[in-house]
C-alpha cells in the first residue's frame, strides 16, 4: 500500500496516509512506532538480517518465540536487509525519501549512523522528519535502568529500613520516552503540513527522566528545601495511603486523598472515635492531607486491626460502599482471567503467528465509543519483497539479485525455529 493510495484519515485512524520508517530495538522506539501504527500510520520496521538485538528478548514461549517482540511490534510491516552494506543502506534511504507526501519520516534509536543521520537523509528529502532517541543528550549510551540509577528514584524506592537501591520493574523511562517520541512526530507532521518544512527531533531517554523528576517536584524539593525524599515503602508521599492484609492473606492498597475519603475509612474500620481522640492528643487536623501523612504510622496501626479481622471478601464489600480509593493486589496470572481484561473492549483475541491465540490490547484510547483493535505483529522480514516491489517499484529480477548478493535474506520471512 503506497502512501498516496492509503486510506483517508478518520477519527479512529487520524494518521492514515503517513508512512514511518522505524530502525529500532528494545522499548522506547518500538513503542513509539506501534503507537503511531495504532493511530493509522503505516509503520515499516527495518531490521538487519536475523533481527536486531531485541529479536529474542524475554519473555519467550516454550518454543522460543519472543512474546516481548510481538507485543511491541503489532500492526507494523517488516523489512530485513543487510544494514552494514551500501546496497542495504541505499534501500532504506530510498524507502524514507521516495515515499510520497505522507512519508519522509524516520524514527530510530540507532544513533550515530551517518548514512541515516539527518544531514544525509535531508539531502534526499528536504522536508524530512527525523527523530532520534539517544540514551543521553550528548549522544552517549544509556538504557532505562542506568538512567533510573542516575536519576535518584531507586534511592527513594522500597522499604524505609532498606539501605540499598531498589530498581523499578516497569521500564518507565522507555515507556514515557516512546510516548513523547510519538507525540513529537505527530506535532512535526502538523508543522510540515502548515509550513512545508521538516524537523530534526531528538528525545534523549535521560532528558525524559530528568524532566519528569523536575516536573514532579523531586529536584526542586531537594534544591529549595535541602532535603531528600524519604523512603516510604508502600506509603504515599504527602497523602495517606497504605497497604493492608486481610485475615485470609489478601493484600489491599487503600488511598485517602480527601477528607471525605479519610472519614469513610475511619467509619468502616470503627475507629472514628479513636481517630478523633488521636487528633486531639497530637494537636493534628486529619482533614489536612499533610497531617494524615505525618502521622501515617499511628493511623495505620489503628486501621490494621480491622483489616486483619476480616476476610478479603468482607473488606471488598465494605470498601465498595464508601468513597475510599482501593484495590486488591493481583498477580499477572490473575489479571488474565479478570473481567478488567476479559470483558474490556480494548482487548481482542489476536491470532499471532508463532505465539497462538491470546487476548491482546489495542490502543487504550477510546474513539467515538470504540477502541482501535490490536493487529498482529509481522514475522521478521515478512514484507521485505512486497515493500521493495510495491514501494520502490523493483522488479522480481532486481529483488532476486539482492537476495543473491545477500542484501536481503534468502527467504523474505524469518521464521522462528521450533
Amino acid at each position: 500500500m503506497t502512501a498516496e493510495a492509503g486510506p483517508a484519515p478518520s477519527a479512529a485512524r487520524p494518521l492514515a496516509g503517513l508512512r514511518v520508517v522505524e530502525i529500532s530495538s528494545f522499548v522506547a522506539a518500538p513503542l513509539a512506532g506501534m503507537t503511531l501504527a495504532q493511530l493509522g500510520a503505516e509503520v515499516i520496521r527495518i531490521d538487519p538480517i536475523g533481527g536486531a538485538a531485541d529479536r529474542h528478548r524475554w519473555p519467550l514461549t516454550d518454543h522460543g518465540a519472543s512474546i516481548y517482540w510481538a507485543g511491541l511490534n503489532k500492526g507494523k510491516r517488516s523489512l530485513v536487509t543487510d544494514l552494514r552494506s551500501p546496497a542495504g543502506q541505499e534501500l532504506v534511504a530510498r524507502l524514507i525519501a521516495e515515499s510520497g507526501p505522507g512519508g519522509g519520516i524516520l524514527l530510530t534509536n540507532a544513533v550515530g549512523r551517518e548514512w541515516h543521520g539527518y544531514d544525509a537523509l535531508a539531502r534526499l528529502r528536504p522536508d524530512l522528519i527525523h527523530l532520534e532517541i539517544p540514551g543521553r543528550a550528548d549522544g552517549s549510551t544509556a538504557v532505562d535502568y542506568t538512567v533510573n540509577a542516575a536519576t535518584g528514584f531507586p534511592l527513594v524506592t522500597g522499604p524505609s529500613e532498606y539501605e540499598g537501591p531498589v530498581n523499578h520493574v516497569v521500564p518507565v523511562w522507555d515507556v514515557t520516552c516512546g510516548l513523547y517520541a510519538a507525540l513529537a512526530i505527530t506535532a512535526a507532521v502538523r508543522h510540515r503540513e502548515a509550513t512545508g518544512q521538516g524537523s530534526r527531533l531528538v528525545v534523549p531517554l535521560d532528558d525524559v527522566a530528568l524532566a519528569t523528576a523536575g516536573n514532579l517536584g523531586f529536584l526542586a524539593e531537594a534544591a529549595l528545601c535541602g532535603r531528600e525524599r524519604p523512603r516510604l515503602g508502600n506509603a504515599i508521599y504527602g497523602q495517606y495511603g497504605q497497604h493492608f492484609t486481610s485475615a485470609d492473606g489478601v493484600s489491599f492498597m487503600v488511598v485517602t486523598l480527601t477528607g471525605r475519603h479519610f472519614r469513610d475509612l475511619a467509619q468502616i474500620t470503627g475507629t472514628t472515635a479513636a481517630v478523633t481522640a488521636l487528633a486531639a492528643a497530637l494537636g493534628a487536623d486529619f482533614a489536612d492531607e499533610g497531617d494524615r501523612f505525618r502521622h501515617r504510622d499511628v493511623l495505620t496501626a489503628l486501621f490494621t486491626t480491622w483489616f486483619r479481622e476480616h476476610s478479603a471478601a468482607d473488606i471488598a464489600d465494605a470498601l465498595g460502599t464508601t468513597s475510599v480509593l482501593w484495590d486488591r493486589y493481583r498477580t499477572f496470572a490473575e489479571l488474565t482471567t479478570d473481567p478488567r481484561v476479559t470483558e474490556n473492549p480494548m482487548f481482542t483475541v489476536l491470532r499471532q503467528p508463532d505465539l497462538g491465540d491470546h487476548l491482546a490490547p489495542g490502543a487504550p484510547i477510546s474513539v467515538d465509543g470504540g477502541h482501535i483493535p490490536a493487529r498482529i505483529a509481522p514475522r521478521l522480514g515478512e514484507h521485505t519483497e512486497a515493500i521493495l516491489r510495491d514501494e520502490l517499484a523493483m522488479t522480481d529480477e532486481a529483488i532476486a539479485g539482492l537476495r543473491g548478493a545477500g542484501t536481503i535474506g534468502t527467504d523474505s520471512t524469518e521464521r522462528i525455529p521450533r
